[in-house]
């Protein structure tokens, strides 16, 4: 069974965040084993500089970078940069990745100014959700579900439809 890592900066604050992610969680259960890795925000005060910004982004990139395990895993970074597919295409990949030998999939969730060059630049694909912004708590949410409907598109469940 193939494991799946969200290695996300931060952590959820209201309960039906929590909730939400709890549900999407246990109905993963029967097709991946799910982690979720919370690590802390860096500190910054609320106008930071760019370099304070640049500085908080490379800190937090030595904290993902001890999950990141690239030989036998593929690496999502979200990040707005980069390709959006659709639900189909993130099933495949995931498919691609549970067939091709890989034994995990880390999907990378930054603070809010990011994630730092060095882990998009590791990372084998760069996948944006949307043009649009979304908070960090509600993109996790988002993402967890797009993850439980990759695996039913693969399964032909009626839940895609």
């Amino acid at each position: 069974m193939i494991r799946i890592n969200l290695i996300t900066v931060g952590k959820l604050k209201e309960r039906y965040w929590r909730d939400a992610v709890a549900e999407y969680t246990k109905r993963l259960s029967p097709y991946c084993r799910l982690e979720i890795i919370e690590l802390s925000e860096s500190k910054l005060p609320d106008e930071p500089s760019d370099k304070q910004k640049l500085a908080a982004l490379n800190n937090e990139a030595a904290c993902i970078q001890q999950y990141l395990d690239i030989k036998s895993s593929y690496t999502f970074a979200m990040c707005i940069e980069g390709r959006q597919l659709t639900s189909e295409q993130l099933s495949e990949k995931l498919d691609y990745c549970g067939t091709s030998g890989l034994s995990t999939v880390n999907f990378v969730i930054g603070s809010s100014f990011g994630i730092a060059d060095s882990i998009k630049k590791q990372a084998d694909f760069r996948l944006s959700m949307s043009a649009m912004t979304f908070p960090h708590q509600l993109a996790r949410v988002m993402l967890i579900e797009q993850i439980y409907r990759a695996f039913q598109i693969s399964a032909n469940t009626k839940y895609h439809k």
